[in-house]
């Protein structure tokens, strides 16, 4: 077997993140975009002694549970990989996989809990980045996904099932304006063009929308047309800000360089557990607000009574957990290095009237070092890839009663929960939060107390 072979084989397993397992002629081959039970047709693109690499060309035979997607671009987005498989089977496949990767880890006993299915299996988004491109090269101006397993290729995904109608008649609007008015989207490979993102969040309690548009120098927004534009739209929400931002890096991401707001102020509110939460263009706020209710319910839960309690927010984005918890806690001390989110997370708390709660903008490795508080409770909520591992030995040296661990991709606790484990914590509870229908992704919130405690 050798590098552009392709080779038929059915699915055995799935691993997360979506990685499929199959043998042939004793080799054990892993393919992205597949799920169990499925024949597929693969072109092999790395091969090894005992094991290869292949990517998927065709579905010969679907798995016998397969259902019909509810989303039209679902064989060409790379957005949504879980829409033919019914969604208690979704829940299923995502619980046991992290009970998988955690009983790998664990070899004392620990209380898992059944996956928490989200509120909303469609329409459930607050945020989506939609890419700025074309469908085919030389093509018409696109506005949607990128294509699955593509770098280049934009996907029109005008009737994206996992956002509601007011977001796909923002994007509709859009795309075809620009159409309109020969604007160039901007080009990864020679840095040329205009058009790069178009960010939009909308607030699924008070129905609040934001609409940033960013783009390159290279070019001028007509930014009268565009105001006018949106605000003749026919939406079910209510448009609180429009801005234009400037981003001129090299970088595939979503961010700006200079922001010009051309209508209302950039945030909007949403309301969680009964809190008020302002979020501006690039905070992070989680993008399933009835999940994140779930979630946060859970965290309430796992750790019991706060009062008196001094509690450390790390990684806490616009500080929502931190003031949840807050009530009747001593204090919340919260930690982020987006300087954006912390100046929201402040404010958040002010508009809660919470006056023990306060945010502090820096990388953790560092921040924490500062702290002279002796926190009672810890929750880490890291990005994907877990927890720095120089921070990691300085914040569970505080040695506080209670550790919530929240994960929002598993594998990574395979790194993070030993040096728990070797430093006298143990794992009581574990319980997954479905925050994204539809896709392979969950969250994986874990109660670990002291030994000693």
């Amino acid at each position: 077997m050798k590098k552009g072979d392709i080779i038929e084989v059915k699915i055995d397993e799935v691993h997360f993140p979506n990685v499929g397992a199959a043998t042939y002629e004793g080799k054990k081959i892993k393919i992205k975009g597949v799920i169990k039970g499925q024949t597929v047709s693969a072109r092999i693109s790395r091969s090894r002694k005992d094991s290869a690499e292949a990517k998927i060309i065709e579905v010969i035979e679907p798995a016998d549970y397969e259902i019909e997607p509810s989303c039209g671009h679902f064989n060409l987005c790379g957005g949504c990989a879980y829409q033919n498989i019914p969604y208690e089977m979704q829940l299923e496949i995502k619980s046991n996989q992290v009970k998988s990767i955690i009983d790998s880890v664990l070899t004392e006993n620990y209380e898992f809990l059944p996956i928490v299915p989200s509120p909303k299996q469609t329409e459930y988004r607050n945020k989506m980045e939609f890419s700025f491109g074309d469908e085919v090269k030389g093509g018409p101006l696109a506005l949607g996904m990128h294509r699955r397993n593509s770098f280049h290729s934009i996907v029109n995904t005008s009737t994206c099932s996992i956002v509601d109608e007011d977001f796909r008649q923002i994007l509709c609007q859009i795309v075809n304006y620009f159409q309109g008015n020969s604007q160039s989207y901007y080009h990864k490979s020679t840095n040329i063009g205009f058009l790069r993102y178009l960010l939009v969040r909308k607030a699924e309690k008070t129905g609040q929308i934001l609409i940033n548009i960013i783009t390159t120098s290279q070019s001028t927004l007509n930014e009268k047309e565009f105001v006018d534009l949106i605000l003749n739209l026919n939406l079910k929400g209510t448009i609180k800000c429009i801005a234009h931002s400037i981003y001129d890096g090299v970088a595939d991401v979503a961010k700006a360089e200079g922001m010009k707001i051309l209508y209302g102020e950039d945030k909007i509110e949403e309301e969680l557990l009964g809190l008020k939460f302002n979020i501006s263009s690039f905070s992070f706020f989680q993008t399933n607000s009835l999940g994140a209710e779930k979630l946060y319910s859970i965290v309430r839960d796992f750790i019991g009574t706060t009062k008196d309690k001094t509690i450390f927010d790390l990684y806490s984005g616009t500080g929502t957990i931190g003031q949840i918890l807050a009530s009747t806690a001593k204090k919340v001390i919260g930690i982020e290095i987006v300087e954006e989110a912390v100046e929201k997370a402040n404010e958040n708390a002010k508009l809660n009237n919470l006056t023990n709660c306060t945010f502090i903008a820096g990388d953790v490795l560092k921040k924490i070092d500062e702290l002279e508080d002796k926190p009672d409770i810890i929750v880490i909520d890291p990005p994907r890839e877990g927890i720095h591992p120089k921070a990691i030995q300085k914040i569970i040296d505080y040695k506080p009663e209670t550790f919530i661990y929240i994960s929002c991709k598993p594998t990574s606790l395979t790194k993070d929960l030993p040096v728990f484990l070797e430093n006298g914590y143990e794992v009581e509870k574990v319980q997954c939060v479905d925050m994204f229908p539809m896709t392979p992704h969950v969250e994986t919130v874990i109660l670990l107390q002291r030994l000693e405690a």
